[in-house]
């Protein structure tokens, strides 16, 4: 397990998981219960890259959130279509950024905010 593990608290994991998956290529790398168990996961750790990111159900989680999750992709405008087209939303960009990073601005299906970001190319 990472060091630092962001987690999101939401609902309906297997949802949110099925974002992630489909939109920026994640891998469950676990799940409790394991899915032989035939419960619905109540954690679940997704990998992106080499980093890592924790899926925790929780019946009615907090209003707000405080959490910006970052994500390095190779190409941020490449990535946009499938991001709709798996429930989430982009609410700005992609823009080039002064400090040389290409970043859209986005949703998941749960509003969680999230910066999709890569090298801006020569």
């Amino acid at each position: 397990m990472p060091t630092i593990l962001p987690m999101i608290l939401t609902p309906d994991p297997e949802h949110l998981r099925d974002f992630y998956v489909g939109a920026l290529s994640a891998q469950v790398v676990e799940r409790t219960p394991p899915e032989d168990d035939g419960d619905p996961p109540f954690f679940l750790t997704l990998r992106i890259g080499d980093s890592a990111l924790g899926l925790i159900r929780e019946a009615e989680p907090p209003a707000g959130n405080r959490t910006l999750l970052g994500i390095g992709v190779d190409d941020v405008d490449a990535l946009l279509d499938s991001v709709r087209s798996h429930g989430g939303s982009v609410t700005g960009g992609p823009t080039d950024m002064a400090w040389g990073m290409r970043v859209a601005h986005l949703s998941d299906p749960d509003g969680n905010p999230i910066n999709l970001q890569c090298p801006i190319s020569d």
